[in-house]
């Protein structure tokens, strides 16, 4: 097993992981980044359609994804491909196998961008048979997009929000009738421009208030069962299913590195600066909140990339006396909102917080505290937040909040 020492290690060659890449390898530091998969590029690379990058100028996936890696690389950073973070090997250090064999890496600092991924069937818990034709959105699109199989002739889409929507596209683009779109909520997750182009347009079924009850078929998929809310059952006859959505953070390398997980997002709990509670490791994209968009993974990116150039500025060695790594006050998430990130805080922070409700709020106003103490109240008079949709939250307000005072918590009035 050999041994190297890098400035900053880079863990995830998506959005996130590129754009902090980039940006410090144009600062002059020596950046590596580690990617499991044979291409870097995250995501994006599978996903044919067009929005990623700047308007009027959106590129598909596959391009905005080779744009990333090229600026990364034209930048100076060492984009490796192939090669897995397995495990710990010191504070900032990690050992990885990859074509070169099992090295140990050593770093003045980390940034884990591992990412996202949907629960797959089993973790759903959806009861049937095992049969060939059970997808999620990410095995659907490499199928079609990168390896250009056969997935079948009629699918039944399992959620209606933006990436069921982009499920669905796929299936179209690969010969397939999309049988319907299924989903619990109440009304249909997506804007409501996505919902009837569905409808109208490719006469789709967009079925709300469903669930899969169960899986058919010996072999090959040959339908699902599903129960609407009113007590009604009806058999979709399809041959293959597509489970989408339900990210959960890839945070396995953050756990066995012993670092504090938020429990909202159960990615690890980092403030507004990206830092998590291990000093000199950052955390960035899809791995705190899974999952926004690739244009918000990038700004994470851009945004850690001040931190980090901090860090080896002045976190090298020793910290003065009287100076501690700032882990932050906890920022909690009160019900009906689910989650928020970056979810400690600091005095001083800028970067704005994301948050996800489990309810739609209508005109939502949210009130920020801390031990009975209002920090910041904040009016959404034109928005309707709604699940699977980010709400932004201001900063600005940060300097207001007691370091040694209990946890920040944000409710809905």
């Amino acid at each position: 097993m050999t041994s190297r020492q890098v400035d900053v290690l880079v863990v995830g060659a998506g959005p996130a992981g590129l754009a902090t890449a980039s940006l410090l390898a144009t600062a002059g530091a020596r950046v590596e980044v580690l990617e499991r998969e044979q291409t870097p590029g995250g995501v994006p690379r599978h996903c044919a359609h067009r929005g990623f990058g700047a308007w009027p100028h959106a590129l598909t996936g596959p391009a905005h994804a080779r744009l990333l890696a090229a600026s990364a690389e034209r930048a100076g950073a060492d984009v490796r491909t192939g090669v897995t973070a397995l495990d710990w090997a010191g504070p900032r250090a990690l050992t990885t196998v990859g074509p070169r064999g099992a090295e140990t890496l050593a770093a003045r600092a980390v940034v884990l961008a591992t990412g996202a991924r949907e629960r797959p069937r089993a973790a759903r818990l959806a009861p049937g048979t095992r049969p060939a034709g059970v997808y999620t959105t990410g095995e659907l699109q490499q199928a079609v997009h990168l390896y250009g199989q056969h997935i079948g002739a009629r699918a039944v889409i399992v959620g209606a929000e933006a990436v069921s929507h982009a499920a669905a596209g796929t299936v179209r683009a690969a010969g397939a009738e999309v049988v319907a779109l299924v989903t619990e909520a109440t009304r249909a997750p997506a804007v409501r421009a996505r919902t009837l182009d569905a409808r109208l347009r490719h006469r789709t079924p967009v079925l709300t208030g469903t669930t899969v009850t169960e899986l058919l078929g010996r072999g090959r998929l040959s339908g699902v069962h599903v129960r609407h809310r009113d007590g009604r059952t009806a058999t979709l006859s399809c041959d293959t299913v597509v489970f989408t959505g339900d990210f959960v953070p890839d945070h396995e390398l953050a756990r066995r590195g012993g670092l504090t997980l938020d429990a909202g997002t159960r990615g690890p709990a980092v403030d507004g600066a990206l830092r998590t509670s291990r000093p000199g490791v950052f955390a960035v994209g899809s791995v705190l909140h899974a999952a926004e968009s690739a244009a918000t993974a990038a700004r994470e990116g851009a945004h850690v990339a001040t931190a980090v150039l901090d860090w080896l500025t002045d976190g090298t060695g020793p910290r003065p006396q009287g100076r501690h790594w700032p882990t932050g006050v906890p920022f909690v998430a009160e019900s009906p909102l689910r989650r928020i990130a970056p979810n400690r805080v600091t005095p001083g922070d800028r970067f704005p917080y994301l948050l996800r409700t489990a309810l739609p709020l209508p005109r939502p106003v949210l009130h920020v505290t801390q031990d009975g103490r209002l920090l910041h109240r904040e009016r959404f008079p034109l928005t309707t937040a709604v699940p699977h949709r980010p709400l932004t939250l201001t900063a600005r307000w940060t300097h207001r909040v007691d370091p040694g005072g209990g946890p920040v918590r944000v409710t809905v009035a």
